[in-house]
């Protein structure tokens, strides 16, 4: 492989053993390009390890409101730091991140990965989307409904009636989602205390809301997706003209509840899986490598799709995720396989070259 100093690949070629010629490097491993997150939360990196594990969803989002007030402005703008600097390091190219404020574009602005940001909508008592709208100023910026459960009818209809940008949504994370639209379950529990009310449960079902609501030409993510059937798939699937990406992010579902995605569902179906990190209140790294270590013995070019082309085509970077002549992928070298199935194992490791 030949590359130019910016990193743009110039060449794809093979070399059968190490011949002197100068500017010649040999890695022992899998040469991969640069892997992509397409869901991380960067601005909730000063929460690691504040929330305990295994608390289930709604003690989880009630936890979250009770420590984020716990931290300084300079241990929240150290974490954010750190661990973009700790994602580049451990091969990632690309980021879709989460923004509920402006707390992580400088360091975004300043680092050596892409990111596109989604602007957040969250909360049943909001009512416009002024707040968000604010973030638009940064490049690569849109707006994004939190989730089917989170905000009110007629505010989720018109963020996805708007622009064309892709949607990013939290679905299916948890069973209390669909419990919710029959009115029972965790969220319907917490929601009737609180006295907060829903305008959207009549749609049914999470999956009927997102058809009913989102244009068929507007390409969405659906984050998470821990609980959708045969019938949530096949009425998305029916909808949607635009791609629809399904991201699993494995570790935060592990640290949250211990779900687990149905993957086999989902690969029985064809249909465009990518991956994510979420954020570091819900999982104990933006490892890329660790969640599809989570995913089990899933062939390796498979989790590789899944990783770097899937993601980089979802969240729209054209010159992301494959190593190819005019591509500026990033590049780095997987070690530690089980080469005779080509898997990953537990010794797996990452490191980038490029």
């Amino acid at each position: 492989m030949t590359v130019r100093a910016d990193g743009r690949i110039e060449s794809v070629e093979t070399c059968a053993a190490p011949d002197g010629r100068p500017g010649v490097e040999f890695y022992a491993g899998v040469l991969v390009p640069g892997l992509i997150n397409v869901h991380c939360h960067l601005e909730l990196s000063y929460l690691r390890g504040a929330i305990a594990q295994d608390g289930g969803f709604a003690a989880f989002a009630r936890s979250m409101g009770r420590v984020r007030g716990q931290f300084s402005e300079q241990e929240r703008a150290a974490a954010i730091a750190a661990a973009d600097a700790r994602m580049w390091a451990e091969g990632m190219q690309a980021v879709g991140d989460v923004a509920n404020g402006d707390s992580a574009f400088a360091v975004k602005a300043r680092s050596r990965l892409s990111y596109r940001t989604f602007a957040e909508v969250f909360g049943l008592h909001t009512d416009s989307t002024d707040e968000q709208r604010r973030l638009l100023r940064y490049p690569e910026t849109s707006l994004t409904p939190h989730s089917i459960y989170s905000v009110q009818d007629a505010l989720f209809r018109e963020i996805c009636a708007e622009g064309d940008e892709p949607l990013s949504i939290h679905f299916m994370e948890t069973p209390a989602e669909a419990e919710l639209f029959e009115q029972r379950g965790e969220l319907w529990e917490w929601y009737r205390k609180a006295g907060f009310t829903c305008d959207f449960l009549h749609y049914g079902s999470p999956a009927r809301r997102i058809v009913e609501s989102v244009p068929a030409d507007r390409s969405v993510i659906l984050i998470h997706n821990c609980c959708v059937n045969q019938q949530d798939i096949d009425l998305i699937m029916n909808h949607f003209t635009a791609p629809v990406w399904w991201c699993l992010c494995p570790g935060s579902n592990r640290y949250i509840s211990r779900l687990v995605p149905p993957v086999e569902l989902l690969r029985r179906n064809g249909l465009n899986i990518c991956l994510g990190t979420d954020s570091l209140a819900s999982n104990t790294a933006l490892s890329l490598l660790g969640e599809m270590q989570h995913l089990g013995k899933i062939p390796l070019a498979e989790l590789l799709t899944w990783a770097a082309p899937n993601g980089a085509r979802a969240l729209g970077f054209s010159e992301l995720g494959e190593v190819a002549a005019g591509k500026r992928p990033g590049l780095a070298v997987l070690s530690g396989l089980d080469y005779d199935s080509m898997t990953l194992t537990p010794a797996s490791c990452i490191a980038r070259i490029l």
